[in-house]
């Protein structure tokens, strides 16, 4: 992977010691009851993951022990094989994307967009192939899936959108922090060692006559661990390629990361569980606006964009660089974009966030067909159950692996924002808003039908 040692930036100095939060040019509004929230999900956070590891431990050695008469019909040299492949599969799969990415942005790009929507459809044909009713609708719901994958993608792949997200991923490579592919390669490590200690807890519980009472908090445990995991990065790269932009400082990326898991855990832990929320209404209200309103729904827009003010992912550079509380950071950088004629319309048609999504649900889709091909071979009844945990454990390990383009995306934007001027990658990004103010004046062109659906 390129590291920021061109000869074209400038000279730079190595930072190793214990990193202090930068000044800001904001005031820092964070009150006691701000403080009071980061360490209550902090703690919150520490003691599901302690309480949730006990669950496992606990289910799996009783269950492991007692009669069998006591516990519920359960085959485990069917059930554990093929969840643990796709789990290792995911790991697998997600440093090789990891890796595609930052060689070939341009082709990964046009990989994700289009080999998502066919992977959910031949996912959704496995479904159907289980031939019980209860699997019509997880394959009915990919088919739908697929299909608004594919709506998606022919519209942002008409016009010069991935031609400015490749510019923008190969301006950020060469500023990508040193020992980014091995922070990468210690998350997916931790990720698929986390992922096979609650697969073997899931199997416990599937034991058990009252399974699902132990499966559910696993599996919510789970996603909100996951977030947390990728968010963390998502801080720790952001804050590094940030200081690089504006101070020309390469900071070292794993002082941050300490510290952002020493002092920024509460911030991250909320806004694990903030962001997917936003993200969700957000995205159903842009598509009650295109499909059900035909572009009249405005109040279910307004509401989405006034949702984004209070979070949104470019916060977590300030949650890094300046301690900030997560709803404050994400204030103050949204603020900073509608500062900037254009900014907050290029940043809504960035790609970078669909292509990560599109990506963790290829990655999903693959350990998805792993598991279900490979448990309708050896036991069919198991087939929908473990392709479904298999979907999610691909997915996001998936988005785990591929953190740090959102990370420099976000860096990218905000750095931007704040001082043009001294941007070192300012040409891209002035080229591009140039583009979009033609777009908006011409006749009909996909980014001017693109910011005119908010899509």
């Amino acid at each position: 992977m390129a590291s920021s040692s061109s000869s074209t930036q400038p000279q730079v100095h190595q930072q190793t010691l214990h990193i202090q939060a930068q000044v800001s040019s904001f005031t820092n509004t964070t009150t006691v009851a701000g403080q009071a929230v980061k360490w209550i999900f902090q703690i919150l956070f520490y003691l599901q993951l302690l309480l949730i590891s006990a669950l496992v431990i606990f289910i799996t050695r009783y269950y492991r022990t007692s009669d069998s008469s006591t516990t519920h019909h359960f085959h485990p040299d069917k059930w554990y094989p093929p969840l643990l492949a796709s789990t290792l599969c995911a790991g697998i799969l997600g440093f090789t994307w990891h890796c595609i990415i930052a060689c070939y942005p341009e082709e990964a790009l046009w990989a994700a967009f289009w080999l998502s929507p066919l992977l959910t459809t031949v996912m959704g044909f496995m479904f159907m192939t289980i031939g019980t009713p209860e699997s019509l609708i997880p394959g009915l719901g990919s088919f739908l899936f697929a299909d608004l994958q594919s709506k998606y993608v022919y519209r942002v792949t008409r016009g010069n959108m991935i031609k400015y997200t490749t510019e923008m991923y190969q301006d950020l490579i060469d500023f990508l922090p040193a020992k980014t592919k091995f922070l990468a390669f210690l998350s997916i490590t931790v990720g698929t060692l986390y992922c096979c200690f609650l697969v073997y807890g899931i199997g416990g519980a599937r034991r058990t006559i009252q399974a699902y009472i132990y499966i559910v908090p696993i599996i919510l445990s789970f996603g909100w661990t996951m977030q947390v995991m990728k968010n963390a990065l998502q801080v720790t790269i952001s804050w590094v390629q940030y200081t690089h932009f504006t101070d020309h400082v390469i900071t070292s990326i794993r002082a941050a990361f300490r510290d952002t898991i020493k002092h920024l855990i509460g911030s991250v832990s909320l806004a694990s569980i903030l962001l997917p929320v936003i993200k969700l209404i957000q995205d159903f209200a842009r598509l009650l606006n295109l499909y059900v309103c035909e572009g009249e729904c405005s109040c279910a827009m307004e509401l989405a964009v006034h949702l984004m003010t209070w979070g949104n992912i470019w916060g977590f550079v300030h949650v890094g660089a300046y301690r900030k509380g997560f709803v404050q950071a994400a204030s103050d950088t949204w603020g900073m974009f509608a500062s900037r004629a254009g900014l907050l319309k290029l940043i809504d048609l960035d790609l970078t966030g669909a292509f990560c999504f599109l990506s963790g649900v290829a990655g999903g889709a693959i350990c998805c067909l792993v598991s279900g091909i490979w448990s309708l071979i050896v036991y069919k009844d198991y087939t929908m159950e473990l392709s479904i945990y298999a979907f999610f454990i691909g997915y996001f390990m998936c988005r785990l692996a591929i953190a740090w383009p959102q990370a420099s995306v976000s860096a990218y934007c905000v750095a931007y924002a704040q001082n043009p001027e001294n941007f070192p990658c300012r040409f891209t990004i002035e080229e591009r808003l140039n583009q979009l103010r033609i777009a908006s004046k011409s006749p009909s062109t996909p980014e001017r039908e693109a910011i005119q659906e908010n899509f």
